[in-house]
């Protein structure tokens, strides 16, 4: 299919986890790197980062910092990660902590003004889980659904997961939104019936498993986890 034809069909995706610190960024420059593979035209966005450190005056975030270099974006830091927060907590507190209110109106705004371009394959990543909040009435649910973005679920693989992971799909479809896949990522060494719970997840998760990613170690690099997912049913 012509990357013509593919343009004037791309959805972004959501790329949201089971919980926080479950590889969602890995996984997301993973599929920015086999898109570019393809030749399509990429760009990532960090509407919210916290834990950021200050680099030559400007607050930075090192996912942030991974999905730009995934996605060969030509995009100024600040377009990729408009919020960037110092503490390494919650994102609404640390907003609240420096005055900065956070608006899912404003985020979502943002990131379609950023997608406007000649753009074939776009990815927004989260902050931690589904919903996360933003303020009293707010969650990153809210940005994902006021940009019609498919989510891409991260699980992370370890005892609890199918849990989190069924109620996140519960919550994403009674939200509205269409899961564009899943992906089995493995943050520890070892999950006792690790095949067993993997297996659970595929009976009980509609939306297709675009891979199962082992335990990578030090060696979890975008490129070690590509290895390990199929991007072809997120493609038109």
């Amino acid at each position: 299919m012509p990357i013509t034809r593919l343009r004037e069909l791309m959805q972004p995706y959501f790329v949201t986890g089971t919980d926080t610190e479950v590889g969602k960024t890995v996984i997301a420059a993973a599929l920015l790197s086999l898109a570019r593979d393809r030749g399509l035209r990429c760009v990532a966005l960090k509407p919210v980062a916290a834990g950021c450190s200050r680099e030559n005056g400007q607050l930075v975030n090192d996912d942030a910092l991974q999905l730009i270099a995934a996605s060969g974006t030509d995009l100024d830091y600040g377009t990729v990660n408009p919020v960037a927060l110092e503490p390494a907590i919650a994102p609404h507190i640390a907003a609240d902590q420096t005055g900065i209110e956070l608006s899912a109106g404003q985020l979502s705004a943002h990131c379609r003004a950023a997608l406007a371009g000649d753009v074939d394959f776009a990815i927004v990543e989260g902050a931690g889980g589904w919903f996360v909040p933003l303020n009293v009435t707010e969650t990153l649910a809210d940005v994902c659904l006021d940009l019609g973005a498919r989510p891409i679920l991260v699980v992370g693989m370890k005892l609890g997961c199918l849990n989190h992971a069924l109620l996140t799909a519960e919550a994403i479809a009674q939200a509205g939104g269409e899961m564009a896949g899943w992906v089995a990522n493995c943050p520890q060494p070892e999950m006792p019936f690790f095949e067993e719970n993997v297996a659970t997840l595929r009976e009980h998760l509609s939306a297709p498993c675009l891979g199962v990613v082992p335990h990578l170690g030090p060696a979890a690099s975008p490129q070690a986890a590509a290895l390990h997912l199929d991007i072809r049913p997120l493609l038109p």
